[in-house]
């Protein structure tokens, strides 16, 4: 169990396409996003920051390493929730990045936003303004595994 404050840890990631989408969305949602700490990709981040003149902490850019920012704070258990609004019909050369954050995202157990009706869906929920238990998963079989060949002393 991982319990999440009332000032939940949001990542807001956007491509270029949907920009504006998140934009508005954040500007809809502002008074609820003021009630938390906001954690953005590099171009995203600023636009946020400047449109709702709230502070947001400023990762890189996506292609260069933003998405993969964000997905290791998830990991690290520093982002609660997140919106990531992608562009289903756009190919984007960091297509591998896109595909780590959301499974990122599964394997944590992250609430996660990829278009507004599911943002507004998640944001107006009684359990962001309240703690949360979040269940973390148990992925000590995993990390604790044998592998074949690898055994300590193996290469001695």
């Amino acid at each position: 169990m991982h319990e999440l404050g009332v000032r939940k840890q949001i990542g807001l990631v956007a491509h270029d396409n949907k920009k504006l989408d998140l934009l508005e969305w954040a500007q809809y949602n502002r008074a609820l996003l003021a009630q938390h700490d906001l954690i953005a990709t590099g171009t995203t981040g600023s636009l946020l920051e400047y449109e709702l003149g709230l502070p947001v902490r400023q990762l890189q850019s996506g292609p260069l390493g933003g998405d993969l920012q964000i997905g290791a704070l998830i990991a690290e258990g520093q982002i609660d929730f997140l919106v990531f609004f992608w562009d289903p019909l756009e190919p984007q050369p960091h297509d591998p990045d896109v595909k780590a954050l959301l499974r990122i995202a599964v394997v944590w157990n992250i609430p996660a936003a990829s278009n507004r009706a599911t943002a507004d869906f998640l944001i107006s929920s009684p359990l962001m303004t309240g703690s949360y238990e979040r269940q973390l998963p148990d992925y000590t079989s995993h990390v604790t595994r044998r592998v074949p060949g690898a055994e300590p002393g193996a290469l001695s």
